[in-house]
Order: C-alpha cells, then sequence, then structure tokens
C-alpha cells in the first residue's frame, strides 16, 4: 500500500437561503467572513449573532440532561452529610481535566473527595473494579465517574453489591443496554432533551456542577459559605474539550473560547505547563498541540494523576517540578511513537491497495502511544486504522478513521470477536483475545466497506477563491474573530489561483517559506512539511491558504500558511 499522495479540493457550499453580501450588511463585516459564516451552515443575522457573540448566560438548562436530578440529589445529600465522593477519572486530558475539575470544586465548597485516575497498563480503559472495591473498602459510599462508565455493565453491577451509589457521567455512544447506576448522565441517551449532544467528558461534568451549585443555592447552602464563579473552572473546560476533539460549535465553541481566555491568565499549573512547552499565545493549536500533549504523556507513559496533581496545585514550585516531569514523559513518548510509526509503516507498505482498513498487532508496541501511531497512518494512508499491542494473549487496541466511516458503528459489527469496546464515530478502543485479531482483520476490513464501497481520498474543505489584494490586515483579523477553531468550525481556508511562488528558502530541513505573487500583489507563505515537494513550485500553482497574522518583534503582518497545492489550470 502507497501513501496517499493527492488531496481532493472541494468548496464548502452555503446553505440554499444564505445571501453573503445581505448578512455582511446586516452584522457589520466583509463580504468575506459572512461568506466563510455562511459556509458553516450559518443563514441568518440570528444564527451569526449567535455563533459570533454568544454568552455563557444563554446556557441552556442542566436539568434537561436526563439523569441530572438523581446525580445532583446524591451529591447535595452526600455534602449535607460529609460523606466523601470518590471521583473516577480517565487517562486522557478529558478525563484528567474532568476530574480536576470536579475535585477542585467540591474541596471548594467544603466537600470531601478522593480521586482515582486508572493507570493504562495495569487497569486499562473505563471504570476499574479495584478502585470500586478499594473505594467501598475505605468507607466510600458515593462514586462519581467521569469521561467514562457508559458501556460498564459489569462495573456497575459491582458498585451496587458494594453498596456504592454510581453516578456515570460520560460523553461516548451508549451501548443498547445501559448500565444500572444511581444516576446516568449522558446527552446520547435515548429520550435525553439536552440540546447539544457534542459535549467532551468535561463539558458534561461542567454542567453537572452548574445543576450542582444551583440546587444548592436554592437550599441555602452558600448562605455562610463563598459561591465558587465557574467561569474560572473553564480553563479546564477547555483543556479537555480542545483534547478530546469534539466539534467546537454550539456549546462546545462558547465554552471554549471563554476558556480559552481564563486559560491565558492561568493557573499555577498550566502557568508552568506553557513555559515548559514554550507557549506564549494561547489558542486551539497551542492546547491541541502543545499543552495536551504533555498532560497525556503522563497517562501514556507513567501516571496520568501526575496531570490531575499540575492542574490541581495552588504551589508553582511543585507545578514546575510537575511540569518538568511531564515534559521529560512527553520526549519519552514522541521517541516511542517514532519507533512504532516506522514499524507500522513498514507493515503497511506489504498491504495491498485493495483493502479498506489498515488492522495491525505487535507485541513490542506501547499501548500509551498506538493511538497517536494509528492517527498518523490514517493521514499518510487514508484507513480506518486499528493498532494493537499484545501482552499475555490480549491485544489492547486504538482505532482512528476516516470522515468516511463511523468508527464506532464499524466495532459494532465485529462485536462478536471483542471482549470489550467504545468511542464514538472518529476514535475507539477495544479489547480482544490475540487469537481472536485475524478475525477482527476480515470483520473490520468487511464492516468498512458497507460504509466506504471504495477507498477515498482525504478531502480539503475550502472556502472559495480569493484574490491577493483581498487579504488585508484588517479582514484576517476579523476573519480571526470566528476562533476557536477546531473539528466542525475549521479556520478559513482560501483557493489562490494562479500564484508565482518567489524566493523560495528551506526552513528546518522539512519546511519551506517564500512569496506568493498573484498580478502586483504579494503575500509571504509557510509551508510546513513541503519541502519534499519543494520542484512543484518552480511552475504556476493554486494554492490552498489560511490566512493568519504574525507578530514579529512587535510588528502586525499578514501571512498565508500554507495546506496545499496543485498546478494551476490555467496560466496567466
Amino acid at each position: 500500500m502507497e501513501p496517499v499522495a493527492q488531496r481532493l479540493w472541494q468548496a464548502r457550499v452555503s446553505g440554499p437561503t444564505t445571501d453573503p453580501i445581505n448578512l455582511a450588511d446586516e452584522l457589520g463585516v466583509t463580504v468575506l467572513t459572512a461568506r466563510v459564516l455562511a459556509q458553516r451552515g450559518i443563514a441568518t443575522v440570528a444564527d451569526a449573532e449567535q455563533f459570533l457573540r454568544s454568552r455563557l448566560a444563554t446556557l441552556p438548562d442542566p436539568f434537561l440532561l436526563r439523569g441530572m436530578e438523581a446525580g445532583v440529589s446524591r451529591l447535595v445529600t452526600a455534602l449535607e452529610s460529609g460523606e466523601t465522593i470518590a471521583i473516577h477519572g480517565d487517562y486522557d486530558v478529558d478525563g484528567i481535566s474532568a476530574t480536576a475539575l470536579l475535585v477542585e470544586f467540591l474541596h471548594s465548597i467544603g466537600g470531601t473527595v478522593s480521586y482515582h485516575i486508572p493507570l493504562r497498563l495495569k487497569d486499562g480503559y473505563g471504570l476499574s473494579a479495584e478502585a470500586l472495591e478499594q473505594a467501598a473498602a475505605s468507607g466510600v459510599r458515593v462514586v462519581v465517574s467521569v469521561d467514562c462508565g457508559v458501556s460498564a455493565h459489569a462495573e456497575a453491577d459491582l458498585a451496587r453489591r458494594l453498596g456504592l451509589d454510581l453516578i456515570i457521567t460520560d460523553h461516548h455512544q451508549p451501548p443498547q443496554r445501559l448500565p444500572s447506576a444511581c444516576a446516568l448522565i449522558n446527552p446520547h441517551q435515548p429520550d435525553c432533551p439536552f440540546p447539544d449532544k457534542r459535549l467532551a467528558g468535561v463539558g458534561v461534568a461542567f454542567f453537572l456542577l452548574i445543576a450542582l451549585r444551583g440546587r444548592l443555592r436554592e437550599q441555602g447552602y452558600f448562605t455562610d459559605r463563598s459561591e465558587p464563579d465557574l467561569r474560572h473552572a473553564l480553563d479546564l473546560v477547555a483543556l479537555g474539550t480542545i483534547a478530546d476533539m469534539v466539534p467546537l460549535t454550539g456549546l462546545n465553541r462558547l465554552l471554549t473560547r471563554v476558556g480559552l481566555q481564563v486559560i491565558a491568565g492561568s493557573r499555577p499549573g498550566l502557568r508552568a505547563l506553557r513555559a515548559v512547552a514554550g507557549v506564549d499565545e494561547v489558542d486551539c493549536s497551542a492546547v491541541g498541540f502543545r499543552l495536551a500533549p504533555r498532560l497525556n504523556a503522563a497517562g501514556r507513559i507513567e501516571d496520568a494523576a501526575l496531570g490531575v496533581e499540575l492542574l490541581l496545585t495552588a504551589d508553582q514550585g511543585e507545578a514546575e517540578a510537575i511540569a518538568t516531569r511531564l515534559d521529560v514523559c512527553n520526549r519519552e513518548r514522541q521517541e516511542l511513537e517514532q519507533r512504532t510509526l516506522i514499524e507500522a509503516s513498514a507493515l503497511v507498505a506489504e498491504l495491498p491497495e485493495s483493502v479498506h482498513s489498515i488492522v495491525l498487532a505487535s507485541s513490542d508496541w506501547h499501548p500509551g502511544v498506538i493511538g497517536i501511531v494509528a492517527s498518523r497512518l490514517v493521514e499518510r494512508f487514508y484507513r480506518p486504522t486499528i493498532l494493537l499491542s499484545v501482552e499475555n494473549g490480549t491485544a489492547r487496541g486504538s482505532a482512528r478513521s476516516t470522515r468516511d466511516v463511523h468508527l464506532y458503528q464499524a466495532l459494532s459489527a465485529c462485536s462478536p470477536v471483542l471482549t470489550g469496546f467504545g468511542g464514538h464515530a472518529a476514535a475507539a478502543g477495544m479489547t480482544l483475545s490475540a487469537a481472536d485479531i485475524d478475525a477482527l482483520r476480515t470483520a473490520f476490513d468487511q464492516a468498512v466497506q458497507s460504509q466506504m464501497a471504495e477507498v477515498q481520498q482525504p478531502l480539503l474543505e475550502h472556502d472559495g477563491e480569493v484574490l491577493l489584494e483581498e487579504l488585508d490586515a484588517a479582514t484576517v483579523e476579523e476573519l480571526a474573530e470566528l476562533a476557536p477553531f477546531g473539528i466542525g468550525n475549521a479556520a478559513p481556508l482560501f483557493r489562490v489561483c494562479q500564484v508565482r511562488a518567489m524566493g523560495v528558502q528551506s526552513l528546518g530541513g522539512s519546511h519551506l517559506r517564500f512569496t506568493a505573487r498573484q498580478d502586483a500583489y504579494s503575500l509571504p507563505c509557510i509551508a510546513f512539511g513541503f519541502a519534499p515537494r519543494r520542484a512543484e513550485l518552480a511552475t504556476c500553482v493554486d494554492l490552498l491558504v489560511t490566512p493568519e497574522i504574525n507578530i514579529w518583534k512587535g510588528r502586525r503582518s499578514v501571512q498565508l500558511r500554507v495546506r496545499d497545492w496543485q498546478p494551476t489550470t490555467v496560466e496567466g
């Protein structure tokens, strides 16, 4: 199998009722900005106002989440009677930040709280039976799961036998039969009227706290104690939401936009993490590619509880020590990842082009990095991919998908050969007997083919054609107001046709820097990872670019970040 060499370019299509010119007039923005809004399905002035200027005051009633009433009632009882509340998190950034969120809030209002983060190599994904047993043995009677539990039937039954009241908060796709618990809060469960189903695990936990704080306020709990301002906790919500790659639309966009402002102020742990990662300006890219990987590295290589400690500490010295340790873990993770990627790529090279999916296994692969490597293989070969780490006859896997295949549905079709699985459309995890790997390979390819009859090209959706002369600093700064950018709200991407690349230079070995010239106009460009394609710039090309403001020595100027290019069809 060969890596995908070409990407399909496709212009986003505006809704039939959207007129960008009228939208621009009504909003007081440029037609280009209005066009970008329209191509994201924002068809009316009211929709655009909500997108651009939504406020926390517009958040929906948290009690619309099914199970919220039962969960809040049990927590109020626990707080009033002084019971210990145990938080059971997960080892990724979503689970780490959600755990820190609940622990910090409950501590701040006088609650007694403990927490448990499973060890990836020892406990695996999800609710830990051993952790539940330890909680019960220590006298705990209330356990709240965050970012996990919706598929934990056996563990929920165990909790009931142990006398534990289990409150499950999760955002993953639920199975047909739900676990039995004191409360199950998940916007995806049947008959849940909550208006936005796309929350991250930390987002669900945040709405639990909104509901709990409101109920406590009604009952006079804050008469003689301070009431926490939950806005200050939105840094944790933004952190987990960005890292979990949920769509940055609707509530996720609002919570993330405000949360990024809070991160910029920063708690000690995030200040220290920003320092070791070299992050000055906090945006989704900095969180997703520089802060979150360091938090994730603890769970992949060592103990994810380090991440919780970092987020909770009020001591700057302790924060700096933990952040340094996480940075070391991240470097080790990068080395493991690169080695695994080389080995996995060699195995993929032996596969025929006819297969629709990639399923690889090895006893030499660290389970903490196979999810990252699976993502790299999807980028390179554009097939839904499962990587499995095998130990003592058991295979633990991570899967990543393309835009064409719903991963959870595909794995559901493979359930006869799996001992457990969970996830959503784009990412999932599973366990199975090593003896069933070949059966999984066959079943998964068949499931993928049922959704994707032919192997597809990766798609780059853009916002139509622009001229370089349109991309002045004021326009580019206005486009930046559409942030935060991520899944579901991509950064503006434009086609610039008939461009000559002038002064092409290598940068750092893998990257290119050049000036794009179109007629009498020119703008500087940066093309990360495009050095191997330098020769293609000898002729006239069409560029796909994201315009951005570059700040250098206090000077602000427009720069184009190049995403792809193709030979121009007609030279000017």
